[in-house]
């Protein structure tokens, strides 16, 4: 077991829990049901890979080795450039961050690439034979 991605993990889980819960009831009646529907799409990729590191976590270490740690990255830096910026996007209505959007656009679509990238690993290890490095 991995403790430190246990921990990522569980902070992002729980963040997650805390940013769905915000976006439920104290953003529900302030923003556009598109905005709403972007926060609600930031949660929920947040949540699909905090569980993702859940799992790398409680992987052993002899299985994955190095490969764990590339995917526990990818997912940790795609869940910030991702869900954050669909975060940001989404309520520059209410923080007045319309400025960021040429810049916070692009970065959503490299989280995602970012997410696609460490499932590849996942992937491509988990097909290999013999042990992990």
């Amino acid at each position: 077991m991995d403790r430190r991605n246990l921990a990522w993990a569980a902070g992002v889980l729980l963040t997650a829990v805390a940013l769905g819960a915000f976006g439920a009831h104290g953003l529900k009646a302030r923003l556009s049901p598109e905005a709403l529907g972007q926060w609600r799409t930031g949660v929920e990729y947040q949540f699909y890979h905090g569980l993702g590191l859940l799992a790398l976590a409680l992987v052993p270490a002899t299985l994955l080795g190095k490969v764990g740690r590339w995917s526990a990255n990818l997912f940790k830096v795609g869940i910030l450039f991702f869900s954050g910026s669909l975060y940001l996007l989404s309520t520059r209505e209410l923080t007045g961050s319309h400025g960021l959007t040429p810049v916070l656009g692009p970065i959503t679509p490299l989280g995602g690439l970012l997410f696609m990238a460490g499932w590849m690993v996942l992937l491509i290890t988990a097909l290999r034979k013999g042990p992990r490095a």
